[in-house]
C-alpha cells in the first residue's frame, strides 16, 4: 500500500478505511490495554493519533518506543471518539524503524531559541521550526510563481565574482593559493591565483541582472549572497538569500509599484497556503501579526523623500540612540520609527544623498541626490533596497571617478550603457527579512536552516 502523508489524511472529509503512514513519535503513553502515540511525518503542523492494541504481535517492543523514534503504521483510519481530533488510526501492524535513546534532546517541553540553535540539525522537528521551514519552502515557490505569472525570466547569477557591487569592502575572498606559501611570501600574488585576480563571493546579483534585463527585458535572480560583516546582531548573517528583480524601461515609480505588489502578493500567499503554520505564529509568537497583515494588504504604502524623513525624525519626540542629521545612513531605530510609529504602515523612502549610495544609482536633476528607494516595514525596518539605475554613460563614468572606482574593471558594465542603454531599475529584498516579517520571529538565525555567523560554521 502506498504511504499517505499526514497532511492529506487530516484534510479528508470521509473515512477512507485502510491506511499506511510513516513518521516520528512526538509523544506516547501506555495504558493497560493500549498504547497511544502522536505521529508526525513533517508534512504539517498537526500530529495524528495512533492507537495500538496489546494484541499486536510485537506489542512488547511497541511499549518501549520513545519520543523521537520512527515507525511504519498500517491500520484503519476511523473517526476519533476523543476531543480535539477528527481522525485517528487503529493500528493493525506497527513496524519499528528505529528507537531513539532516552537522551533525545527534544522532549515534550519548551526549548529556548538559543538552545535550539545549538542543535540546528534537530530543531526542524519542533512545531515552531517545522512551521518556519515549511513556510520558507512555500514562499520560495511563491516567488517563482509570482515572476512566472508576470513574464520575468529567472537568472542564475554567479556566486564567484571579481566585482564589488555595493562597495562595502566586506566580502569573502575566494582563493586557491596555499596559505603556507602566502605566509612565507608575506603577500598574496593574485596573478598566480585560480582566476588570475582577486575574487570574492558575491554580495548581490544585481550587476549580472542588469546585463540580462538589457537583453531579455525583465529578469530576476534569487539565491544566496554573502557578507563578511563581523556582526552578531539579530538582523545579520554571513550567508543569506536575496530576491533581485531587474526591469528594463522602468523608472523609480514603477520600481516601487513592483515592490508593493510583490510584498502584498507574497503575504497573501502565505496566509492562504500556510494557514495552520501561520496561525501558530499569530497565536504564540506575535499576536499583533493579524493587524500587520491587514495593514500590508489593505493600505497603500507611503512614499516620501529622504529629506522629508529626516525632517520628521528631527521633530520626533522620541529619543534615538543615533543622532539624526542630513547625510546619515538611517539606522534601524529610525526606519522602524517611521514605519511603526509615525505612519504605522510600510514606507517607501526615496532620493538619498549621493554620498551614501553606490555608483550605479541614477543621479537626480539636483546633482545631490540619487533615485534610490528603500521599503521600510514595521518591526523589521528595511525590507527592500533598490534604485533606478544610471543609464547615461557620461554620468556613470563621472560617478565612478568620484568614488575612485577603476573603470577598466567594469568595462563590461560600461558597455551596457554604450550599446543600447535604456532606463531600468530594480531592487533587492532580503528573503529572511520577509520571513521574519510574516512570522514575527525576531532573530534572522531562526528563519534560515543553518545560520552562518562570526565564529560559527557548525552543521
Amino acid at each position: 500500500m502506498e504511504r499517505t502523508k499526514i497532511n492529506v489524511v487530516l484534510k479528508l472529509e470521509k473515512t477512507p478505511g485502510d491506511i499506511f503512514i510513516k513518521g516520528w513519535i512526538r509523544t506516547k503513553r501506555n495504558a493497560k490495554e493500549f498504547s497511544f502515540m502522536e505521529i508526525n511525518d513533517g508534512s504539517c503542523l498537526n500530529n495524528i493519533q495512533v492507537v495500538a492494541n496489546n494484541d499486536l504481535a510485537n506489542y512488547a517492543d511497541i511499549e518501549k518506543l520513545t519520543t523521537g523514534s520512527s515507525a511504519e503504521i498500517s491500520g484503519q483510519l476511523i473517526e476519533s471518539p476523543g476531543k480535539g481530533q477528527k481522525w485517528e488510526i487503529q493500528a493493525t501492524q506497527i513496524d519499528i524503524i528505529s528507537v531513539a535513546p532516552d537522551d533525545y534532546p527534544l522532549q515534550k517541553k519548551r526549548h529556548s531559541d538559543e538552545f535550539l540553535r545549538t542543535i540546528a540539525h534537530l530543531r526542524p522537528r519542533t512545531n515552531k521550526y517545522g512551521a518556519v521551514f515549511r513556510i520558507r519552502s512555500e514562499m520560495a515557490y511563491a516567488v517563482h510563481k509570482f515572476y512566472k505569472k508576470k513574464g520575468f525570466r529567472y537568472l542564475t547569477a554567479p556566486l564567484i565574482t571579481g566585482s564589488d557591487c555595493e562597495g562595502a569592502g566586506e566580502m569573502f575572498r575566494v582563493t586557491s593559493l596555499d596559505p603556507k606559501s602566502v605566509k612565507k611570501q608575506g603577500k598574496m600574488d593574485f596573478t598566480q591565483d585560480f582566476f588570475g585576480q582577486e575574487t570574492n563571493l558575491t554580495v548581490s546579483g544585481q550587476l549580472s541582472g542588469e546585463m540580462f534585463a538589457l537583453a531579455l527585458g525583465d529578469v530576476y535572480t534569487f539565491g544566496p549572497t554573502f557578507r563578511a560583516e563581523n556582526s552578531n546582531t539579530s538582523r545579520h548573517v554571513a550567508e543569506f538569500w536575496m530576491l533581485e528583480p531587474e526591469m528594463a524601461f522602468c523608472d523609480l515609480s514603477g520600481n516601487m509599484d513592483h515592490g508593493e505588489e510583490l510584498v502584498k502578493t507574497l503575504t497573501q500567499h502565505a496566509l492562504k497556503e500556510c494557514q495552520d503554520d501561520m496561525n501558530l505564529f499569530s497565536n504564540f509568537v506575535d499576536k499583533s501579526l493579524p493587524k500587520l497583515f491587514d495593514t500590508i494588504l489593505n493600505s497603500d504604502f507611503i512614499r516620501l523623500t529622504y529629506t522629508e524623513a529626516i525632517d520628521i525624525l528631527q521633530k520626533a519626540k522620541t529619543k534615538f540612540d543615533y543622532k539624526v542629521e542630513y547625510g546619515i545612513d538611517l539606522q534601524s531605530e529610525h526606519e522602524r520609527y517611521l514605519a511603526e510609529k509615525h505612519f504605522k504602515r510600510p514606507v517607501f523612502l526615496t532620493d538619498y544623498p549621493k554620498q551614501i549610495k553606490p555608483f550605479y544609482m541614477r543621479m537626480n536633476d539636483d546633482g545631490k541626490t540619487v533615485a534610490a528607494v528603500d521599503l521600510l516595514v514595521p518591526r523589521i525596518g528595511e525590507l527592500i533596497g533598490g534604485s533606478q539605475r544610471e543609464e547615461r554613460l557620461n554620468v556613470l563614468e563621472s560617478r565612478m571617478d568620484e568614488m575612485k572606482l577603476p573603470k577598466k574593471d567594469y568595462w563590461w558594465y560600461l558597455d551596457s550603457r554604450r550599446f543600447g542603454s535604456v532606463p531600468h531599475s530594480g531592487f533587492g529584498m532580503g528573503f529572511e527579512r520577509f520571513l521574519m516579517m510574516i512570522t514575527g520571529i525576531k532573530n534572522i538565525r531562526d528563519v534560515i536552516p543553518f545560520p552562518r555567523t562570526p565564529g560559527s560554521i557548525d552543521f
